[in-house]
């Protein structure tokens, strides 16, 4: 009910021509919109999680309505400094990408080439080094797409017995069944892949032709250093996607993280700007980024950055699939800044 009622609001105030004149204010030029991306459905991946995955159609369509509400689209280094300063121009919008998974390099960075649209990827480089699907998000994708039958855990460590897969819940447990397996057994990034491939067979899927595809696949290390330097910079997502809440694990991943994107090109061995993976944050994190020299961290609280807004908590729009071209245009106007609103399904 609240969601119609603001959509029918968002509607009601463009027809009138209140959110392209909300757009031109000086109190929108003050403020900044991060919008956040995770991927570009290669195949059926925004079928299977919307909240994660747009289709190529989706996603430059958003690119259109920036264009057409002469959005203007800045690196998120220059964007943090003159938000601070006060010399945003209009409508400024950051786009940042997060993880670095292989639909990037195939659908997203042509079409920001296409509109000439400077963006930041959020690389997380355990799966980048690996060059294997992606574990855990694998292993629910499986099992989405095997829901219309049965698997049997026999036989995969001390599992056992036959689980249907039709209801959400029942996958959700048997994921959660896999993957404490495979914590307790220590298995390395090979060992959890020939599990996905058991898995898969079970469920009677080709997983040599999916894993083929690069779903669920992180960028090679040569693709992301292909990628034009003026157009996308690469900052840090932790290097396993991983937030111990323990200072020497904490600042380990990012250690790790920046040296691994540091060795893919020299351009990035300064990163300084981090994304919270999951969006799990914690006090704890500030002191420990601020150690590191961290000068700005986005997170998946949804929002417009402000020049008080503490720069290690910077809010960020994450555009899914349930977001409408309405709400999109409004939070670009910043429109819909000022309504209230219920988190979207995988706002974390």
């Amino acid at each position: 009910m609240l969601r119609t009622l603001k959509l029918a609001s968002l509607a009601t105030l463009r027809s009138v021509g209140i959110t392209g004149l909300v757009g031109r204010t000086r109190w929108r030029r003050a403020r900044l919109l991060i919008l956040g991306y995770h991927g570009v459905a290669l195949d059926d991946e925004s079928d299977w999680n919307g909240a994660l995955f747009l289709t190529e159609a989706t996603l430059r369509q958003r690119f259109e309505t920036l264009r057409r509400t002469r959005a203007t689209v800045l690196r998120l280094e220059e964007a943090l400094v003159r938000l601070q300063r006060g010399t945003l121009p209009e409508r400024a919008v950051v786009l940042t990408f997060d993880d670095g998974f292989a639909d990037f390099s195939r659908l997203a960075y042509p079409l920001l080439q296409e509109f000439g649209f400077p963006a930041t990827v959020y690389l997380t480089t355990y799966y980048v080094d690996h060059q294997l699907p992606v574990f855990t998000v694998m292993l629910r994708y499986l099992l989405w797409k095997g829901r219309a039958r049965s698997i049997s855990l026999d036989g995969l460590g001390t599992l056992h017995g036959a689980h249907a897969l039709a209801a959400h819940e029942s996958r959700a447990a048997v994921d959660l069944m896999l993957r404490d397996m495979a914590d307790a057994a220590q298995l390395d990034a090979r060992a959890r892949d020939e599990l996905l491939a058991q898995v898969a067979t079970r469920l009677g899927l080709d997983y040599e032709a999916i894993r083929a595809s690069r779903v669920l696949s992180l960028m090679s290390a040569d693709e992301v250093a292909a990628m034009d330097p003026a157009l996308v910079t690469v900052h840090l997502h932790t290097h396993r996607h991983r937030v111990p809440v323990v200072h020497e694990l904490f600042q380990r991943e990012l250690t790790e993280n920046g040296a691994a994107i540091a060795q893919i090109s020299s351009r990035w061995k300064d990163s300084r700007h981090f994304c919270y993976p999951s969006g799990v944050t914690h006090p704890d994190f500030l002191p420990w980024m601020r150690e590191l020299g961290i000068l700005s961290a986005t997170t998946c609280f949804s929002g417009l950055a402000e020049a008080g807004t503490e720069p290690l908590m910077l809010p960020r729009l994450l555009d899914t699939s349930q977001l409408t071209d309405l709400e999109f245009e409004s939070w670009v106007t910043g429109v819909a800044a000022s309504l209230p609103r219920r988190p979207l399904q995988g706002e974390r």
